[in-house]
Order: C-alpha cells, then structure tokens, then sequence
C-alpha cells in the first residue's frame, strides 16, 4: 500500500484452512484457561474490581481479531502496563476537585479510549517507528523497576494488613510497624500458591501454573470457609456480560488524561512490539509495527467501549497460542468466547477466591518482569547500556512509575545524544599498488600522502557536536606535517548537518586559508550538499574543491601540484605570459 493508509479487517484470518479449526479452538480455550488468572487479578493492580479485566479479556482480542494484522498475537492485561495505568488514575484523581465522585472504572475506561487514539493517530502519521523509541535495556530497566513496585503493592493482600504508604521503602516501614498485625493464616496461603506457582514454571506442568492455584484455592476456600477465617476473598463478581457504554471524560482533567494515555501508549506498544517481533521471529515472521498501531488502537477503543482499561500485546497469551498449535485469530475468538461462559456460569465460583492467591500470582508476574539473563547480557555488551537501564530502573522506583516513563524516555535521549555527540574521525592514507584510501590506525601498510590530509568524520555533524568536531579538526590540523597543501574531509559518513555545523565548516575553511591550506569536500550526501548550498558554504570553498569520491579529489590535488611546477619552472625562465596562453 506505499504510504496510504490500510486497514487491516479481518488480515488475522488470511489463508484460513478447515485443517486450522481444531488447533485454533484447542489454543482459544488455553489463551483463555492461561488468561483467568491475570484477567482477574491485574486489575487490582490499578484498584479496579476483578471482572474489568475480564471485560478487556473478552473485548481486546475481538477487536484485534477483527483489525489486527497478525495471525497469532494475542491482546490482553499486560502487569507493566496495569502498573503505568495505576499511576495514571492515581494522578488524574490527584487533579479532582475533592468533592468530586471518584469513578475508577470510568477512568481507566477513558485512559483506553485516549490510549486507543493516540495509536490510531500514529498510524496515521507513520508512527510505528515509536516502538523502538525505548532502548531494550531501558525497557528491561523500567519493567525491573515497575517489578518491585509490584511486589511492594501486593502486600496488603499477603498480609491481610492496609497498607497506606506509597512508593518503595515508606510501605516496607509501615509493614514492620504493623507486624504484630500481620494475619498469618493469609501469609501462608499467599507463600503457599507462591510456592507452587514457581514449581509449576520450574517444572512445565502441562497445566499452567495461575490456573492450578486458582483451582486449589477456590476449592479451599469452599471446603475450609477461608472467609470465615478471616481470609480476604474476591467477592461478588458481576454474572453478566460487557455492554457498550461510553465514558464520561468530560469532568476529567484532560490533560492529565492525555498525559496518561501517552504514557501508557509508549510503555505498552513499545514492549508490546518487542513482544510481537521476538515471537514473529520464531515463526519467520514479519511484524509491521504501523499496521499493528491499528490492531492495538482498535483493541484499546474496544476496552474503552465496554469499560475496561488499556490493554497490549500479551507475551503470555500469545505464547500459549503459538505452544498450543494457534493458527489464525480464530484463537483469540475462542478465547473470548470462553471467557463470556466463565463470566456467566462460573462467576459465582469466583467470588470466594482468596485475595492472598492473587497477590501470589501477581507477585509470580512481577518476578518474571525482572529478566536477569537479559541484564547479564547487557552488562557484557555494553557497560553504558546498562548504566542506563539502572537509571530507568532507578527512576521507575524512586520517583514513580509516570515519572519512570519520563526518565526512560529521557535516558533513551541522553543515550542517543551521548552516541552521537562525540563523532568518531580518522585519517586516510594509501596503500602502494592499490586504489582507494584506508584508515591508518587499522591499516599498517597504509601511508599519508605527503601534501594531502585525508580526515573521515563518522557521525551527523550537528548543533551539539560542531564545537568537539571543530576542536578534534584543530587538533588534527596542528599535527599536520609541514608542506600540507590539501585537507580533505571524507563526508560519506555524514548523513546529516544543519546551520550550526554549517558555521562550523566555514570557520574551519578560513583558518586552513589562513596556513596556506585549502579545504576540499569529497562524497557529500544530497541532502548535506543542499544545506551546505543554501548556507554558502560550496561557493565559499569553491566548486572545484567539492568532489564525488576521495580518488577524483587525489587526482585533482596530483594535477594542482604538476601545474604548480610547471609554473615555477616556467617563471624561472621569464616566460610567465606563455605559460598564461597554455
């Protein structure tokens, strides 16, 4: 489709074969036995009752499946994202007048709809490529921050207590000064599913691991009255299904709404995308990330409608897709499907599911957010990428998961001014018997040409750089040897320049003049030659100092220098007006 816009109805579906139709409903139904357990339990995350995230679970992956271009992702809750999105609720409601009525659902309902905008607006405007606008370590940094303030936020639900304090170490303290109120029966219970929550991933039970802790608990909190206890349950779960309602956003702080939802976009589509193209490779698959702004934003308006929360690409349901055999977005229908069953004859069942087993299946979800292998990589590859991805993490702790994604978005900046800010330079030389011009510091046989300096600048010269280029051009020139007629700066690596560095090249013209050396330009870019044009830069230089490649400027610097000693020659024998006429 070039650059037009393509909406992908019903592209999950493409190819479909009768043969697909036993694996897609057999995927369905355990994207939706693996979905139950998150479905109900990451809402509280953002304080949200339990059948919301059904409600996302049901309408996310129908409208994916109706928009979505991929065959087998899955949408659905997503822990990072739920995280960003309580920290979105809580600085809307921050923002209310205090006698306004507080509607938590409604919120979270219209943060989805403005979510579900934004991505449709990037599509529009080609955004896709803002999924990779998070680094992965500064992702993986992020989701290791956001882990712990999981972890931290489930334990009123271990314990039993209420915990008041926000932020990372003020809920530790308060938890110390409450010990003495702690309702053990509970602790165990949580340490227990805990327990067999790892077991089950440590040991790939066929069954996955949510799903047996919410059996087991269920059917004790039936058999042993769990609530009579004092163990928290679940409570009343609505036995009906989504209704399409719109939310009212009008007495919301628009701002902080807008604020939100463009964190939560950025946070959820860009580890969504991550997501999507590490399962796509798998498969030798290809992950269109404009196309998928489509899915996702369709996905998102549907949460929005049937007033759920933003919802992304979920590495676990699409995961269990692809093991079970899923073919086409048949799956993700099914699932739906399953779920609307559940929703209807089961939720009574539901009810009496013990808070703490959902605090141990969200603790579970948060370790598996703190990739520590990934980590370890980074740490062997680059020591500066993983210094960014602890300040993420740093920032996603300390000061708040919407002030994390500030940081994120701030180290990812910092990181790419620090690449780009100090340009790599060489100088060229030549080898005997060969053509071409190689760097001297890689090859040992290569040798400067006497009375021509070749300089290659590795990097975009622009208003943040020009003073260091300048400075390293400086120092490059004072080390010249004596009898240097020609300085040559090798642009073919410069893909970029503005007025700044423009500036910049006309001051390092003059002060070569001033020496007595000319300044010539080999293999500049289209672009960095127009800028240059417009800023008067070439007529400065001179056009026959501008050259395609470095071997024409060779060859015209051999020709100035045979020309200029057939000049001396000639004006030692008096016949200067001859030499003029040839």
């Amino acid at each position: 489709m070039g650059g037009r816009f393509h909406l992908p109805v019903f592209s999950g579906f493409g190819g479909f074969r009768a043969a697909w139709l036993a694996n897609d409903i057999s995927a369905g139904l355990a994207i939706a036995a693996v979905g139950l357990p998150s479905a109900i339990a990451y809402p509280a995350i953002a304080g949200l009752p339990p059948e919301v995230g059904l409600y996302a679970s049901i309408s996310a992956p129908v409208a994916y499946a109706i928009f979505g271009p991929s065959h087998r992702m899955i949408v659905g809750p997503d822990a990072a994202t739920m995280t960003v999105l309580a920290a979105a609720i809580a600085s809307i409601i921050a923002a209310m007048p205090a006698a306004a009525s507080i509607d938590r659902v409604g919120i979270a309902a219209a943060l989805a709809l403005a979510v579900g905008g934004f991505c449709l607006a990037a599509r529009l405007l080609h955004l896709g490529v803002l999924a990779t606008f998070l680094s992965r370590p500064i992702l993986v940094g992020f989701f290791a921050g956001i882990s712990l303030s999981i972890l931290v936020g489930q334990i009123s639900r271990v314990t039993g207590l209420s915990i008041e304090a926000d932020g990372l170490f003020a809920p530790i303290l308060e938890l110390l000064r409450k010990s003495g109120d702690i309702h053990w029966p509970s602790v165990l219970l949580a340490g227990s599913m805990f327990l067999l929550l790892q077991t089950a991933t440590a040991f790939r039970l066929p069954v996955p691991g949510p799903v047996i802790a919410i059996v087991i608990s269920v059917i004790l909190s039936a058999l042993l009255d769990l609530k009579g206890m004092g163990i928290a349950v679940v409570g009343d779960i609505p036995s009906t299904i989504p209704t399409l309602s719109l939310p009212s956003v009008w007495a919301l702080p628009l701002d902080k709404v807008l604020l939100g939802a463009g964190a939560i976009f950025l946070v959820s589509f860009g580890s969504g995308i991550v997501a999507a193209r590490s399962f796509a490779n798998r498969a030798g698959e290809r992950v269109d990330a404009d196309q998928e702004l489509v899915g996702i934003g369709a996905a998102n308006v549907a949460a929005g409608l049937f007033g759920a929360f933003p919802v992304s690409m979920s590495d676990s349901r699409t995961a269990i897709n692809f093991s079970a055999g899923g073919r086409s977005q048949l799956a993700g229908l099914v699932s739906a499907a399953a779920l609307i069953v559940i929703l209807l004859y089961l939720g009574r069942a539901l009810t009496i599911l013990p808070t703490p087993t959902l605090g141990a299946i969200l603790a579970a979800a948060a370790i598996s957010l703190i990739d520590i292998r990934e980590l370890r990589q980074i740490w062997r590859v680059s020591r500066v990428e993983f210094a960014f991805a602890l300040v993420t993490m740093w920032g996603a702790i300390s000061l708040g998961v919407l002030n994390g994604v500030i940081i994120a978005i701030a180290a990812t900046l910092s990181y790419l001014l620090l690449k780009m800010m100090f340009p790599r330079d060489a100088l060229l030389g030549r080898l005997a018997g060969r053509d071409g011009f190689y760097k001297l510091h890689r090859t040992p046989d290569a040798r400067p040409v006497p009375g021509f300096a070749v300089c290659l600048i590795q990097g975009s010269l622009l208003f943040f750089n020009a003073d260091y280029v300048q400075s390293r051009l400086r120092a490059i020139f004072e080390e010249l040897p004596a009898g240097t007629r020609w300085f040559v700066l090798d642009a073919s690596a410069i893909v970029q320049i503005d007025s700044t560095a423009a500036v910049m090249l006309a001051e390092v013209h003059d002060e070569l003049a001033k020496q007595g050396t000319t300044l010539a330009l080999a293999e500049l870019h289209d672009e960095v030659r127009q800028l240059l044009e417009r800023a008067g830069v070439l007529d400065q230089i001179g056009a026959t100092f501008v050259f395609a490649d470095l071997d024409d400027a060779f060859r015209a610097f051999q020709a100035s220098g045979a020309n200029k000693a057939k000049q001396e020659a000639i004006a030692a024998t008096g016949v200067r007006g001859q030499y003029q006429e040839d």
